[in-house]
Order: C-alpha cells, then sequence, then structure tokens
C-alpha cells in the first residue's frame, strides 16, 4: 500500500473514532438530561389509567412508553414478558401510550375499550400479532386492527361505543402530556425504577432490570 493510501486510511480512521466519541457524548449528554427531567417529573411516570401487568406492590417498575403500530414495541413485547416471567413477583410493568403513528390514537381507545371488557392483555397480543396487517404507517388498515381485536374475545359493538366516550380522549391526552414533559421522543422508551437505558437494547434493558431486582434482595 501506497504512503498516500495510508494516509487516507489513516485519517478515515481517525473521523470514524471522533465521529463514534461524538455520538456517544451526545448520547449521554440526551440520557442525561432526560434523568434530570424524569427525576423532577416522578409522578408523571405512572397514573391511575395506567395498564398494569404483575403485582401492584412489585417493588421494581418496567415503565414502557409504546405504540401499538411501532415495530420494535411489538419484537420487545416477548422479552418483556421474559423478563416478568424470569424475575417473578419482584417486577412489574407499567404501559404508557405514545400514539406517534397515524391511527395510534384509535387503537389505544380500542384497547382501553377492552380494559373495560376484562380483555386487555388478548386483545394487546392480538393487536400486536396482527400488526404487519394493519399498521402501515401512512394509511393503517383499522378494520383489521378492529377485527382481530374481535377474535381475541372484544365485544366489538360494545367496544366501539365505549372508544366514543370523552374520558378516553382525556386518558390518551394525560399520556401525551407526560411523555411531552419525560422528553420521550420514540417508542418503546423504557424507565426501570426511575431510570432509562444507557442505551436502547434488549440486553441493556435485561441488564437494568436485573441490576434493580438485586438491590431488593439486599
Amino acid at each position: 500500500m501506497s504512503t498516500k493510501k495510508i494516509t487516507v486510511v489513516g485519517l478515515l480512521a481517525v473521523l470514524a473514532l471522533v465521529f463514534y466519541f461524538g455520538m456517544k457524548a451526545y448520547q449521554t449528554r440526551v440520557q442525561t438530561a432526560q434523568d434530570v427531567q424524569v427525576k423532577a417529573e416522578q409522578t408523571r411516570l405512572v397514573r391511575m389509567h395506567s395498564p398494569v401487568f404483575g403485582p401492584q406492590d412489585a417493588p421494581v417498575t418496567i415503565v414502557e412508553f409504546f405504540d401499538p403500530a411501532c415495530e420494535t414495541c411489538r419484537a420487545i413485547y416477548p422479552l418483556v414478558k421474559s423478563l416478568m416471567a424470569q424475575h417473578g413477583d419482584s417486577v412489574r410493568l407499567v404501559l404508557r401510550y405514545a400514539p406517534f403513528h397515524q391511527g395510534s390514537d384509535q387503537v389505544v381507545k380500542l384497547l382501553e375499550a377492552a380494559k373495560s371488557q376484562g380483555k386487555y392483555q388478548p386483545v394487546l397480543e392480538a393487536l400486536l400479532a396482527a400488526q404487519p396487517a394493519w399498521a402501515d404507517h401512512g394509511q393503517p388498515n383499522l378494520e383489521t386492527a378492529f377485527k382481530a381485536a374481535e377474535q381475541a374475545g372484544l365485544d366489538l359493538t360494545q367496544a366501539r361505543q365505549a372508544m366514543q366516550n370523552p374520558a378516553l380522549q382525556a386518558l390518551l391526552q394525560q399520556d401525551i402530556d407526560d411523555l411531552t414533559a419525560l422528553q420521550v421522543t420514540k417508542t418503546p422508551t423504557f424507565f426501570v425504577n426511575g431510570r432509562s437505558l444507557p442505551s436502547f437494547g434488549p440486553d441493556q434493558l435485561a441488564a437494568l432490570v436485573a441490576e434493580e431486582v438485586a438491590k431488593t434482595k439486599k
């Protein structure tokens, strides 16, 4: 390799390192700013209306801001269930809504209607399973979502009526206000006992949950 080529390769390597460390520094600043905001706004993490999976008095709380049309939310859902099974009564999951995609607000209301019928989890899982068929971000096929919910045992006529209740819009707006205050800009966003992930990923989530569970054993 010529001296000129070696110089170019070396320069590219240096630029790549500068970019990498610059991105790491930026991510650290963003996380730090969000952690400060979350600490100041702790009451916004969990609301009385929030769906809860697991024991109400579990010492470790995973708060997930999710969008039912989010592909990553769908992909990571089995991992979250696995973590809860692994840690038993030590962990609970609290779901918050972040309806960033078109049509997601209606699916959120559908989920809340399912909660009033005692069918929240089966409808949630049916909607996630059918997500590729209905969650087109430009033109969602909401009737397909409704059909999936009905197949999971939802009384669709009753659900459509419940979705017209202004209280559901108020509930949804509360979640939107909270995610804005907590600087949540993407889904899924997780907080574990009020702590954000150092970076997004299933391993990072599992490690943070394990760390918080370990604290309760001391």
